[in-house]
C-alpha cells in the first residue's frame, strides 16, 4: 500500500489526529481503554478509502476527517462486540478488550463508541455521511443474523453466501467510499459509482478473509477456524455441491457434530482442496475485484486513483 500511503501521507497523520480527540473521555477507564485501541491501529484501511474516494473528488476537508473518524468509531465498535460474541481473546495480535477488561466492559466499550461516532455526526450536521453509515450498519446487523440463521442447517446457496457478505463486509467499505465521496463530490451519481466500487471491493476482500481459512499462512486465525465456528464460507458450499454424496454427508456430519477434531478438521480442508472449492473461490474473488476495478477506470488516471487501484490489489493479493 506504498502508493496509498504516499498520496495522502499528510491526510493519514491528521486523520489519526482527529480519531485520538473523537475518542477522549472524562472517565479514567474509558480513556486508557481508548489509548489502547488508538495504540493499535491496524492497517487503516477503511479510513485510507474515505480519504482517497474524498481526493478522486477534491481537496480532502474537515468533513473527510470526521467521515473517516464516524467510520473507524462505528468499525471498531463492531469488532468490539465481535469479540465478545465469539469469545476471542486476540485482535490484530493483541489482547481484546473483552480478554484485558471482560465482557461487560468490552459491551459498553463499544457502545460508547458507537455513541461517539453518532455524536460526531450530528453535532457537526453530517446527516448524508451518518445516514450512509446508519444503512451499513443496518446491512452487517442482518448478514451476521442471515449467516447464523442459515448455517444451522448447513444447506446454504451461494446467492446466499453472496447477500450475507454484501450484508456483513461490504456493506461497510461500500460506505467508506460513498461517505468520503460524499465529502467533495456533488455528483450523486459518482457518489454511487463509488459506494458500488467499494461493494465489489468488499466482496472480493471477504472472499479472501475466506480463503485464508483453508491455507497455512500465519494470519493469525488457526487454519480451520470457520469450519470449528460451522461458518459456511465459499469454498465450502462450493465443495457440498459437487462432492459425491459420501463426501458431502461426512463433511455435514463433521461441521456440525466433530468441529472441535483436528483430524475430521483436516479430511474437511483436503476434500475442499481435492474438489476445487479453492481454484473456485479465488476465481470469484478476482471477478469481483476486476468488476471494482472497471467502476473505478470510469474516472480520470492520477496518482489518487492508482492509488485506490492499488488497495484494491492489495484485498486479494494480501496474505494476512
Amino acid at each position: 500500500m506504498d502508493k496509498a500511503t504516499q498520496v495522502i501521507e499528510k491526510e493519514i497523520a491528521q486523520f489519526e489526529e482527529y480519531f485520538k480527540e473523537a475518542v477522549k473521555s472524562r472517565v479514567p477507564l474509558l480513556d486508557r481503554i481508548m489509548r489502547y485501541i488508538v495504540n493499535r491501529k491496524g492497517k487503516q484501511l477503511r479510513p485510507k478509502f474515505v480519504l482517497l474516494s474524498a481526493k478522486l473528488g477534491g481537496e480532502i476537508n474537515i468533513s473527510t476527517l470526521r467521515a473517516a473518524s464516524l467510520v473507524e468509531l462505528l468499525h471498531t465498535a463492531t469488532l468490539v462486540h465481535d469479540d465478545v460474541v465469539d469469545d476471542s481473546d486476540e485482535r490484530r495480535g493483541f489482547f481484546s478488550i473483552n480478554a484485558l477488561w471482560k465482557n461487560k466492559i468490552a459491551v459498553i466499550v463499544g457502545d460508547y463508541l458507537l455513541s461517539k461516532g453518532l455524536l460526531l455526526s450530528l453535532n457537526n450536521k453530517d446527516y448524508k455521511v451518518l445516514e450512509i453509515l446508519s444503512e451499513a450498519i443496518k446491512l452487517m446487523s442482518e448478514g451476521e443474523l442471515l449467516q447464523l440463521e442459515k448455517a444451522r442447517n448447513l444447506n446454504l446457496k451461494e446467492d446466499v453466501y453472496y447477500d450475507i457478505i454484501k450484508g456483513k463486509t461490504a456493506s461497510l467499505l461500500a460506505s467508506c467510499c460513498a461517505a468520503g465521496a460524499s465529502s467533495t463530490f456533488e455528483d450523486d451519481s459518482k457518489i454511487e459509482k463509488l459506494r458500488l466500487f467499494g461493494e465489489k471491493t468488499g466482496m472480493a476482500f471477504q472472499i479472501k478473509d475466506d480463503l485464508f481459512d483453508y491455507g497455512d499462512t500465519n494470519i493469525g486465525k488457526p487454519t480451520g477456524n470457520d469450519i470449528k465456528e460451522k461458518k459456511l464460507t465459499l469454498p465450502l458450499i462450493y465443495t457440498l455441491n459437487n462432492c459425491d454424496k459420501v463426501t458431502r454427508n461426512k463433511i455435514i456430519y463433521i461441521v456440525k457434530n466433530e468441529n472441535k477434531n483436528k483430524v475430521k478438521i483436516q479430511f474437511v480442508l483436503d476434500a475442499v482442496n481435492a474438489v476445487g472449492g479453492i481454484e473456485y473461490a479465488s476465481q470469484k474473488m478476482f471477478a469481483f475485484r476486476d468488476e471494482a476495478l472497471s467502476i473505478l477506470y470510469a474516472f480520470e488516471q492520477d496518482d489518487v486513483r492508482d492509488a485506490l487501484e492499488e488497495l484494491v490489489r492489495f484485498t486479494t493479493d494480501r496474505s494476512f
